[in-house]
């Protein structure tokens, strides 16, 4: 599929969009509180010919062209910074891109003038814990090799599918930091 007809389709339309969502409804599955997951991205059609016995496990049939298949990677290690697990990842030709899930506390816009400064990182993640406006969010965000990007951003406090927002520029770090797992 050329890129202008892929930007052409409705967001649900594109593979990683699918994906995304795919994933998102997973850990939903599993519930809040969770660790963060990462997801290897690989070409269902590739994945089909290429490794039968393991499209047979994961009960894949054919669709349509460009579809991914996440397969969900080891645990992140418990207590080691997101930032420095990325660093040591280095993904075969065979893997199309990735995607992250991780839990987190948000504060909306109105808050950020009131956030102390001279502060560690441990005293400011007990700020934002603390804070009545703190909001908690699943973000699931996926890159492709080529530098494409999706998110789904789902709040706590509204569980749904339904209430799932998408886009390619919702957390523009995490997609920079998974996009070096690709250099």
């Amino acid at each position: 599929m050329s890129d202008t007809a892929a930007e052409a389709l409705p967001p649900a339309a594109r593979p990683i969009t699918r994906a995304v969502l795919e994933i998102d409804e997973y850990a939903a599955g599993l519930g809040w509180d969770q660790p963060a997951r990462l997801f290897a991205l690989v070409d269902t059609a590739a994945l089909l010919k290429n490794e039968p016995g393991i499209a047979r496990q994961l009960g894949l049939e054919p669709g349509p062209e460009g579809q991914l298949t996440p397969i969900e990677q080891e645990e992140i290690p418990a207590g080691k910074a997101l930032d420095d697990f990325l660093g040591t990842i280095a993904w075969p030709e065979s893997v199309a891109g990735c995607a992250l899930v991780v839990e987190r506390l948000i504060l909306p816009p109105t808050a950020e003038a009131k956030v102390p400064s001279g502060v560690s990182e441990r005293e400011l993640t007990a700020w934002v814990a603390k804070h009545p406006e703190r909001q908690e969010v699943r973000m699931t965000v996926a890159v492709l090799r080529d530098g494409t990007r999706e998110t789904a951003l789902r709040l706590r406090e509204k569980d749904s599918a339904r209430e799932v927002l998408t886009g390619p520029a919702l957390v523009p770090g995490l997609a920079e930091a998974l996009l070096t797992t690709f250099a």
